[in-house]
């Protein structure tokens, strides 16, 4: 390929109350504030040298501006364009210095409808990673994967595996062997992108990496500390998908984050994709319990990248074939 895609860099989150949102994430999970005005929060994890992988925009609908990757140089930019226009998808080009603390963007709709971002350069910030002294938390320390629900996986996982250059860890099929849900990955992890089957495209979570499984319920106890007991949808416990340990938050505005620790390593070329069956109860926990009705029906709404309007989703409509995953 012409252009090389790093990782899942930052998310762009529209709430209500700044300030509110503000206290969850830098109080309550302990993000990092790199910087902020009356209109926007800029926020990272303790690992980051990256000035945020999370923005928040104060708005008066809470819905999803951007989902954003690192590329690794300016030129891939150029090439991405190309190959979206290609697809008959929506660009849209913010120029060095329009967004605050980021190089030149490439937004686009991919081909579920997904705005997502492209860029390169980012202003780089002190790394916060053996200042213990701001620990506190969840102890947050990067960003790790978003997942996205959108009406047809095959479509997605084609898209993502073929033009961009992803790879699969792990995917779910029905009996029927439609696709149901993929996890793709650029950086040496289990994903950057999971897509699951449902109304969409919608965002289903955005989620961090935390250091060990302690760090969990330490976020536990500090968030019932604060009142935010209630924001504690699911967890903590461990998958059967991709081995980690995790925890399911809503944020003031309804956001779902996944706090998220002991994935596992996908770099070595030969590794084959794992199949799960969507009725084995061991892919959504390992330990057997179920996710409440709403971990599946709620989501958050994403933007259009010129009107700004909310999205509309679609249903799913799976076809009755053998997905097809690359090997």
């Amino acid at each position: 390929m012409d252009f090389s895609i790093i990782r899942i860099a930052r998310t762009v989150l529209h709430v209500k109350d700044l300030e509110l949102s503000r206290k969850f994430y830098v109080d309550g999970l302990g993000m990092i504030e790199t910087e902020r005005d009356e209109n926007h929060v800029y926020l990272r994890g303790l690992e980051e040298h990256c000035h945020h992988s999370l923005a928040l925009k104060k708005s008066e609908k809470s819905v999803v501006e951007a989902l954003s990757y690192k590329v690794m140089k300016e030129e891939d930019l150029n090439f991405l364009e190309k190959l979206f226009l290609a697809q008959g998808l929506k660009t849209k080009w913010i120029p060095k210095g329009e967004q605050h603390a980021i190089g030149r963007t490439l937004r686009v709709h991919d081909i579920s409808g997904i705005p997502l971002e492209f860029f390169a350069e980012m202003p780089i910030v002190e790394r916060m990673l053996q200042k213990y002294e701001h620990y506190r938390g969840a102890k947050i320390q990067r960003i790790d994967h978003v997942n996205c629900a959108v009406p047809n996986v095959q479509k997605a996982y084609d898209f993502y595996v073929n033009s961009l250059g992803f790879s699969c860890s792990e995917y779910t099929e029905t009996e029927e062997g439609d696709l149901w849900a993929a996890w793709l990955f650029r950086k040496p992890t289990v994903h950057d992108q999971a897509f699951m089957s449902g109304p969409g495209p919608k965002l289903h979570h955005f989620a961090y990496t935390l250091s060990d499984r302690l760090s969990v319920l330490d976020c536990c106890d500090v968030l019932a500390s604060m009142g935010y007991a209630d924001c504690i949808e699911r967890g903590p416990g461990r998958h059967g998908l991709s081995n980690a340990f995790f925890l399911y938050l809503r944020d003031p505005d309804g956001h779902r984050i996944e706090l998220y620790t002991g994935d596992y390593l996908t770099c070595d070329p030969d590794m084959k994709p794992k199949r799960w069956d969507l009725n084995d109860p061991l892919r959504q926990t390992f330990w057997g319990h179920q996710a409440p009705d709403k971990w599946f029906n709620e989501t958050s709404t994403f933007i259009d990248i010129e009107t700004g309007e909310e999205i509309n989703s679609e249903e799913p409509k799976l076809e009755q074939r053998k997905p097809k995953i690359l090997v």
